[in-house]
C-alpha cells in the first residue's frame, strides 16, 4: 500500500470568514489553525500546504475566560541585553486586538517554513470590515459539535 500524496491540481483552496464576537480566543484559534492546515480535509498531509484561507472579522469582541484579560502577558524581545517588553492582555486587545488572535493561532501551527506559510493564509481585522470581498468568502461557523 502507497501513501497519498496531493497534488497541486488535486484540493483546492476556499475562503471562509470567522466572526469572532463572543468566541472565546482558545477554541477559536485552534479551530481556524486546524482550517488553515487542511486537517479537515481527507486529502490531508502533514508536511504540504492544503488548507484554506481563513478571514476573522470582529477580533476586538473575542473573549478570554477567566482573569487572562489582566493576567496573561504577551512578551517580545529586542534581541538586546535587558531588552524584554511585556503588554497585559485587556491593553493589547484593546489597541492591536488582530495581534491576539494572530498569536494564539501561531502558536498552534508548526514551527518552521510550512507554519510560517501557513499564517500568511490568516487575515485577521478588528472590525466588521475586510478587502477579500472578490474571492467571496463563505460563513463559517464553529458550534459546540465542531469542537
Amino acid at each position: 500500500m502507497k501513501t497519498y500524496v496531493a497534488k497541486e491540481g488535486d484540493y483546492s483552496r476556499d475562503w471562509y470568514v470567522v466572526d469572532a464576537t463572543d468566541q472565546v480566543l482558545g477554541r477559536l484559534a485552534s479551530q481556524v489553525a486546524m482550517r488553515l492546515r487542511g486537517k479537515h480535509k481527507p486529502i490531508f498531509s502533514p508536511h504540504q500546504d492544503v488548507g484554506d484561507f481563513i478571514i476573522v472579522i470582529n477580533a476586538a469582541k473575542v473573549k478570554l475566560t477567566g482573569r487572562k484579560l489582566d493576567q496573561k502577558m504577551y512578551w517580545r524581545h529586542s534581541g538586546y541585553p535587558g531588552g524584554i517588553k511585556g503588554v497585559v492582555a485587556r491593553k493589547l486587545l484593546a489597541t492591536k486586538p488582530e495581534e491576539v488572535i494572530r498569536r494564539a493561532v501561531k502558536g498552534m501551527l508548526p514551527k518552521n517554513r510550512l507554519g510560517r506559510k501557513l499564517l500568511k493564509k490568516l487575515k485577521v481585522y478588528p472590525g466588521p470590515d475586510h478587502p477579500h470581498q472578490a474571492q467571496k468568502p463563505q460563513p463559517l461557523t464553529f458550534d459546540a459539535s465542531n469542537r
